[in-house]
């Protein structure tokens, strides 16, 4: 087996992936996340500001020095919507290689879409029965309709966490104007997923990483239940995620930083992000909701191994 390490630049998060991989298989060795909110004050303006680069330089730095600490042999990095979208999105790329050496790809929403996808499918095993995955970044969300054996849709809007939380959380706790005008925002730009979900009739909601994370973790520490970041599935339901969405839309950012379970690098854009998810819930009714804690990463390593056994070169 072969010591690894993956790398998605996200809007808010950077996280890193210290993993061995063999042909057939896998074992994760090390995960870090750092909050370098690369998008904000700049996300809605196509650009990445420079304190917001320098935190970039600093989260990657301190991977370098762990990958190089670790003896890795192999380094993919990603970066998604943030630097996809941002008019210096390839000078910061030159920038971060140069100081750092570390090579980052800049993917398109349908490649993430497809990553997240693969991510998720190792982690929830699904059936053939289609489900709807979602996952809710600080720049982009992504949504796939497939199965175990098929990708049916797949389609990235910039519409994430960060955008949302400059566009329209303004009062603490957010009011009911703010939270319409998300509703009329998401009428307007998610009418491709509506046609999609009755096209397609996804039973479950998948939910990838980030919020719902937290989302699960406060489900289980208000239930009494055991949370183990470290599976590949998370426990939550439909009906106690309404509950948690009701809290959270009616706590300042204080009072939320007190509900167990909660953490400072999901707390500002929860509130929107939770609001996206009621909508969507509100709009078509799913069976259930599972909750994935692999993503974009863990896709790239699922895609890494089955290149690897069939013998053909990595991805990019």
């Amino acid at each position: 087996m072969k010591k690894i390490a993956l790398i998605d630049c996200g809007t808010n998060t950077f996280h890193l992936m210290i993993a061995e991989l063999g042909s057939k298989n896998f074992r994760i060795i090390e995960r870090i996340k750092k909050a370098v909110k690369i998008g904000a004050g700049g996300i809605n303006n196509q650009t990445i500001l420079l304190d917001a680069q320098d935190r970039a330089i600093e989260a990657l730095s301190s991977f370098s020095e762990r990958i190089i600490n670790e003896k890795i042999e192999e380094v993919h990095a990603f970066a998604t919507s943030a630097f996809r979208n941002a008019t210096n999105g390839e000078d910061i790329k030159k920038s971060i290689f140069k100081i750092t050496g570390i090579d980052v790809s800049i993917i398109t929403g349908d490649r993430e879409a497809e990553l997240i996808f693969k991510g998720v499918s190792l982690a929830l095993n699904l059936d053939e029965k289609p489900a709807l995955v979602m996952d809710i970044g600080g720049g982009s969300v992504e949504f796939i309709i497939g199965n175990n054996k098929e990708i049916s849709w797949k389609r990235s809007f910039e519409i994430g966490g960060q955008r949302l939380v400059e566009l329209f959380h303004k009062s603490d706790p957010i009011d009911s104007n703010e939270m319409k005008a998300l509703d009329q925002y998401f009428d307007e730009n998610l009418g491709e997923l509506v046609t999609a979900l009755s096209k397609y009739k996804p039973l479950i909601l998948a939910g990838s990483s980030g919020t719902f994370d937290t989302l699960s973790e406060i489900y289980c520490k208000e239930n009494g239940l055991d949370f183990d970041e470290n599976k590949p599935e998370l426990p939550l339901t439909l009906s106690s995620y309404l509950q948690i969405h009701q809290k959270l839309i009616n706590k300042t950012r204080e009072e939320r930083m007190q509900i167990p379970g909660m953490i400072e690098i999901r707390v500002d854009m929860i509130v929107v992000a939770s609001c996206l998810i009621n909508y969507l819930v509100s709009k078509y009714k799913f069976e259930s909701v599972r909750v994935s804690t692999y993503s974009l990463k863990e896709g790239a390593l699922a895609e890494l191994m089955n290149q690897n056994s069939d013998g053909r070169n990595n991805p990019s």
